[in-house]
């Protein structure tokens, strides 16, 4: 849209179907969305018009909520859901707080995709080979790229924590600022968006799937969570005397009570999957604990002020919005349910059945399917139109045949 037109109010329309778009740029039947394929509205936020300093030419980025045409917002918008959790949150005087660790790699440029990523070619003329993890060295040459990262992060507003080299081959991780979770999902949809514009500027590629490469850590998300009293902003997971409380133990209760039925809302591609049956301190599990990255739930070493859950199932190819809401969602099913959590678990541990979760897009998608649980707390019209799109992606991921299948297979008598 012009400019012009923006100031003046004019209204942007989009097609309730392309909510629903798939990865590949199909949509699921018509009856996912409504026959007629009406129009929603884009309606801007206020707080999160920007201009794009990445960009020679004067541009800016609007992010807008999706609203039907009688001004309430449309059960298929994942921002919209999140802010419907958290409006849940506001009628018991309660207000959530999180904050996402984003991982990512920054490949070469990688025009055949039958070919693995590399990493970009270092000042020595060598690719870094994995041993790099919280290194401060400059020798890949991502110094003017990350530069201008953080140039654009603070053109943005972005605050940032901590930036490290994290685990694997040219794999980095940013911690952004707790705070508002819509804030938040906007901050780490952002972001996300500068890492592949900024990259393309120096000749990269930035990849945020789960796991891109083999035998190496993959990418999470990781949902750092708290809940305080909106009046007074005491965070209910600890007492006046620095002890958990009720509320703390009903958070995880409803977490784990959840997960299993949310993972498809957590790990949303066949490579999500990667990841988590592969685990480098990615655990495919319910089961929480103190200061324990095998668990999916973890407490982190903190202060009491500071106390909370982090979700470890998260990859960095999730949806912000949709794995905040669902996160929180659980989570405040079990405050209102007083659901009671497992016993924690620590050092090396077998995870019981009923924690356990699942491991295939496939099996995600047909527990989410069962939940009866997921359509309540989100609308059977987004989680069948979820399913529908998602169940897309899976048909076309296997209408192809792997080099693993040909090079292994093709030779069976």
């Amino acid at each position: 849209m012009t400019a012009e037109g923006f100031l003046e109010g004019r209204r942007l329309q989009l097609a309730r179907g392309v909510l629903l778009q798939c990865i590949m740029g199909g949509y699921p039947p018509s009856r996912f969305y409504g026959s007629d394929d009406g129009d929603l509205a884009l309606v801007a936020d206020p707080k999160q018009i920007h201009r794009l300093p990445w960009s020679q030419q004067p541009r800016a980025l609007a992010i807008c909520d999706a609203d039907e045409l009688t001004g309430e917002s449309s059960r298929l918008s994942t921002r919209g859901q999140l802010k419907a959790v958290v409006a849940r949150y506001a009628a018991l005087g309660l207000a959530p707080v999180v904050a996402t660790e984003l991982e990512f790699f920054v490949f070469a440029p990688n025009p055949d995709p039958t070919q693995p990523f590399q990493p970009p070619m270092g000042l020595d003329g060598r690719r870094e080979d994995g041993h790099s993890a919280f290194s401060i060295s400059s020798n890949n040459g991502l110094r003017p790229f990350f530069s201008e990262v953080y140039a654009c992060m603070a053109a943005l507003g972005l605050p940032r924590d901590t930036f490290m080299h994290e685990m694997g081959v040219s794999q980095f991780e940013i911690n952004l600022l707790h705070g508002d979770p819509l804030l938040l999902a906007d901050q780490t949809f952002l972001f996300k968006h500068l890492l592949k514009e900024v990259a393309l500027k120096h000749g990269l590629t930035v990849v945020c799937m789960a796991k891109p490469l083999a035998h190496t850590p993959g990418s999470s998300m990781h949902i750092h969570q708290s809940v305080v009293e909106a009046s007074s902003g005491r965070n209910v997971f600890s007492d006046e005397a620095g002890e958990p409380t009720a509320a703390f133990r009903h958070f995880i209760g409803g977490q784990q009570a959840c997960l299993a039925d949310f993972t498809a809302l957590f790990a949303p591609n066949v490579n999500s999957y990667q990841r988590l049956c592969h685990p480098f301190a990615s655990p495919n599990n319910a089961c929480w604990s103190h200061d324990n990255r095998s668990a999916g739930l973890r407490i982190p070493a903190s202060s009491p002020v500071a106390r909370r859950v982090e979700n470890r199932l998260p990859g960095a190819d999730a949806n912000p919005y949709l794995a905040i809401a669902a996160s929180l969602a659980a989570g405040l099913y079990g405050i209102e349910h007083h659901l009671e959590p497992s016993a924690a678990i620590q050092g090396e541990f077998e995870v019981p059945d009923n924690l356990s979760l699942p491991c295939t897009l496939h099996a995600a998608l047909e527990r989410l399917k069962r939940s009866h649980l997921a359509k309540e707390l989100f609308g059977t019209e987004f989680i069948e139109g979820y399913i529908a799109s998602k169940t897309l992606e899976l048909t076309s991921f296997f209408d192809e045949i792997t080099p693993w299948e040909r090079r292994v297979l093709a030779a069976q008598a």
